[in-house]
This record gives structure tokens, C-alpha cells and sequence, in this order.
């Protein structure tokens, strides 16, 4: 296959690109500096058509779009919050418009999304029937798979990558917890029971390359493992996994202080079940969060095929 892809030197889209690459397939790298080999294509995100020459992206198998700011790369002032909407949105927009103005548009489109899509859920279990929620996390979501919606009305398949948290140790949400759960100062933060759903990098990545091949499966798909879990339960099976104690507990009220709105991500509940993808018989190789974080520590390495 001959796939390009947006963020790939992120923690997905690196791994996705090296599973690819391992078996064969051509990786067409967007990148927005000047590229550095034959691999590589510049674009930018915010100019029309992503500033990409309708040939560019002709005759392609698959497109795959990754990029956008970091939803935890700081307090959401308003002009972050503007950022984190443009990289996501308006990146997706212009994407769309030059896929669209293609001769040979690829029949596929991965386009990142989140589980932010639910907002919090509390106690209840939800899948990809669920409304969106409420919140500015879930009305960028709403808004960021709008953005696609010209691709999927012109025929394509385009695939919503509702990711959950993405378990690795070279970077994500594991990786800056490693420090304080070695020294012993693992905390839970607030009450402890709020949910979340995770999935390791490996998984994600397998369930990726299934969704670039599988014509049955379109629009949203929740990429998180089977077995969300409580605050409390990911603190003490990270600390018995680095075998330490985790006794410490951050009060909300100091976590709302820190951090403002963002803390919403940290204290609110998600509680998301993969139900299209067990659906359609995907076989996760770490459904368990003591042998995804495991794996994690061991080797942080990309998923294979699957």
C-alpha cells in the first residue's frame, strides 16, 4: 500500500509508520518543514488544500491524519484553546479539500479523533452510539469529525479515530509518570473514581491497520481496550507493576487549581467501550491494563500486524 500521513513522528503516528514500513508498505511522511527525503512531502495545515498539489496525493491507497496539538500541552487559555481547535480542525478542513481535488482521491481515510467525543460519563458504559457530550473537548471533537464529512459525502470511507489514552513509555500519558511512581510518590488524583479508558500503543496500532483494510468498518470507532478502568485501579497496577507504593492522594481542589479547565481531563470520568471493534472480531493482544502497562515498560515497542 502507498499511505500518507500527518504526524507521523508523533507516539501514533511513529509507531503506525515503522508497523507499515516493517511489512512492506510505502509511508508518504506530510511534514510541514522542508522535507528531508524522496519520503517525505511538505504541506500546511493552515494555507487552502494544505498548500498540496492535487497530484501529491493521486494514485494513493490510503491517507492517514494524525497531527494536532496536544490536548495537555497547557492551561486552556482562550488562545489555546483557538490553537488546539485550528490544529484539529481547520488541519482537517484542508486536508479534506485537497484530498477532494485529487484526479484519484485514496478510498480511505484514518482521521484522529477522541474520546473527548463522550464527555464525562460518569458510572455508564458508553460506545459509538452515545450522543456527544458536553464541554469544550466534546464540541472540538463534534466539530473535528465535521470537518471530514465532505470526504465521506464524495464516497470515501473515512474512519474516526476515537483514541482512548495510549499506553507507552516513549511518551503519552505513561511516560512523565514513570519518575514519581519510581521514587514512591504514585498519587491518586481526586476521588479515585472516575474511569479511564486506555489502550496500549501496540493495539492501537494493530487496530489502525485493520481499519485502513476492513471496508465494512466506517465512521466512528473507539480505540480503547475492553477493560476501562478507575483512577485508583490504574494507580495501584502501575505502582505494583514498578513495585512501589502509591499511598499519596491529590485533592481535586488542588488540581483544578493547577491546571483550570484542563483539569476537567484528569477529574472527569470516561468510560468507553470498543463495541465496534469487538463487533467486527478484532482480537486485542493486551486487554488487560497490568499486561498492557507490562509490555509498555518492557519495550515500548510498535504494534505488528493484525
Amino acid at each position: 500500500m502507498r499511505i500518507a500521513m500527518t504526524g507521523a513522528s508523533g507516539l501514533i503516528g511513529s509507531a503506525l509508520a515503522q508497523s507499515l514500513a516493517g511489512d512492506g508498505d510505502e509511508v508518504i511522511r506530510l511534514v510541514r518543514r522542508t522535507p528531508a527525503s524522496t519520503g517525505e512531502v511538505r504541506w500546511n495545515p493552515a494555507a487552502a488544500g494544505g498548500g498540496l498539489s492535487p497530484e501529491s496525493l493521486t494514485g494513493l491507497d490510503a491517507i492517514v491524519h494524525l497531527s494536532g496539538a496536544p490536548v495537555a500541552g497547557g492551561r486552556w487559555t482562550a488562545a489555546r484553546k483557538r490553537e488546539l481547535r485550528a490544529s484539529r480542525i481547520a488541519s482537517t478542513a484542508a486536508l479534506t479539500r485537497a484530498v477532494l481535488a485529487a484526479s484519484q482521491p485514496p478510498p480511505v481515510m484514518l482521521v484522529a479523533s477522541a474520546i473527548g467525543w463522550y464527555g464525562d460519563t460518569g458510572q455508564q458504559e458508553v460506545d459509538e452510539s452515545a450522543q456527544a457530550g458536553r464541554g469544550f473537548l466534546a464540541d472540538l471533537v463534534r466539530d473535528w469529525e465535521a470537518a471530514s464529512q465532505p470526504a465521506a459525502d464524495a464516497g470515501l470511507r473515512v474512519v474516526h479515530l476515537r483514541s482512548g489514552v495510549v499506553l507507552s513509555r516513549r511518551g503519552g500519558m505513561l511516560r512523565p509518570l514513570l519518575v514519581p511512581f519510581r521514587l514512591g510518590l504514585g498519587a491518586r488524583i481526586g476521588p479515585g473514581t472516575q474511569y479511564l479508558s486506555w489502550i496500549s500503543i501496540e493495539d492501537h496500532v494493530r487496530a489502525c491497520r485493520r481499519l485502513l483494510t476492513d471496508s465494512q468498518l466506517s465512521g466512528p470507532v473507539n480505540l480503547t481496550a475492553p477493560s476501562p478502568v478507575t483512577n485508583a485501579e490504574f494507580t495501584a497496577v502501575l505502582a505494583r507493576q514498578l513495585h512501589r507504593p502509591a499511598f499519596l492522594d491529590v485533592p481535586g481542589w488542588l488540581v483544578r487549581g493547577a491546571l483550570g479547565e484542563l483539569s476537567g481531563e484528569l477529574l472527569s470520568s470516561s468510560r468507553v467501550r470498543p463495541a465496534r471493534l469487538e463487533q467486527a472480531g478484532f482480537t486485542f493482544r493486551y486487554p488487560q491494563l497490568g499486561l498492557a502497562i507490562a509490555a509498555a515498560l518492557a519495550n515500548g515497542s510498535a504494534g505488528g500486524s493484525g
